[in-house]
């Protein structure tokens, strides 16, 4: 298949990189040129959108949130062919995913709400969770696509916005779960926890999780090289309280993990990697993390 895919961050890279493993031709675009130049050099397609979007059958979209999108799809769409598909990838609102996949409609175009989840990792090992909504012919559009990228798909029905709304119960669970992480293991460093000891013995306990398992090591090793950084959090952790708020649901958990990543990115680490939330707590308590002077 022809192929695009727009943002090549940490998962967009492994994404583009597990599609051209695949046999897809597939053209990598970034608004940085160095992840561009680095993906042509390994096989990607040259060119720009505008120059390849009428022979594509697929569009992969992994920006960074719903205004990136928006702009990517209002260019892209009058270009696509009609029955080309749409995979949009950034958490977004569920009403939003609804009126881009509206939106595509006009023009033709099949979309599918395909927000994805399971770190840089697994996207360049094409083994992405991916939670998808759509129609069964956009579905079956980008099956080719789903094959390469992801170790599993979700059908989550017809009707764009399912995708998203799940994808929001995700990354409430794992923005909460990545600041209960940080907290538990400072907790611990003022109890004489180090840290290097707290993930050995709490990832073989019942207070383990996924993100304490994938995040705690950088703190452990003083890396906080940005896999996913704290940036992300106050926007997709707003997404969620205003889904909650639209909702009249109260998230009381999700409020204070957001308040702990506005903490850390007020504090210089909006561009660190998002276990850097244990910093505030660090300092609040004191303690110095592995690597801090």
């Amino acid at each position: 298949m022809q192929t695009a895919v727009i943002g090549l961050g940490s998962m967009g890279y492994g994404i583009a990189a597990s599609l051209l493993r695949a046999g897809h031709a597939t053209l990598g675009v970034d608004s940085r040129p160095e992840p561009m130049q680095r993906f042509r050099a390994e096989g990607g397609v040259p060119g720009t959108l505008a120059e390849a979007a009428p022979a594509l059958n697929a569009l992969v979209v992994v920006v960074l949130n719903a205004a990136q999108t928006e702009a990517v799809l209002a260019d892209a769409l009058p270009r696509l062919r009609p029955g080309a598909v749409v995979l949009s990838c950034a958490t977004v609102a569920p009403d939003f995913a609804r009126r881009m996949a509206a939106a595509a409609a006009e023009t033709g175009v099949l979309y599918l709400d395909a927000p994805i989840s399971g770190g840089a990792a697994k996207a360049a090992s094409g083994q992405l969770s991916v939670m998808a909504s759509g129609s069964p012919e956009a579905f079956a559009a980008a099956r080719p696509i789903l094959d390469a990228m992801a170790g599993t798909v979700f059908a989550l029905g017809d009707e764009p916005g399912a995708g998203s709304a799940m994808k929001a119960v995700n990354q409430l669970l794992a923005g909460v779960h990545i600041v209960a992480m940080a907290e538990a293991l400072t907790f611990g460093m003022t109890q004489g926890v180090a840290p290097a000891k707290f993930l050995e013995v709490i990832s073989k306990c019942a207070g383990t999780s996924w993100m304490l398992e994938n995040r705690a090591p950088h703190i452990v090793d003083g890396d906080y090289t940005p896999r996913s950084s704290v940036a992300i959090w106050p926007k997709d952790l707003g997404i969620v309280l205003d889904i909650a708020r639209g909702a009249s649901f109260s998230a009381p958990l999700a409020a204070a993990a957001l308040q702990q990543f506005l903490a850390a990115a007020g504090s210089g680490l909006a561009r660190e990697d998002d276990a850097a939330v244990a910093k505030v707590y660090a300092r609040n308590a004191g303690v110095k993390l592995p690597g801090q002077v």
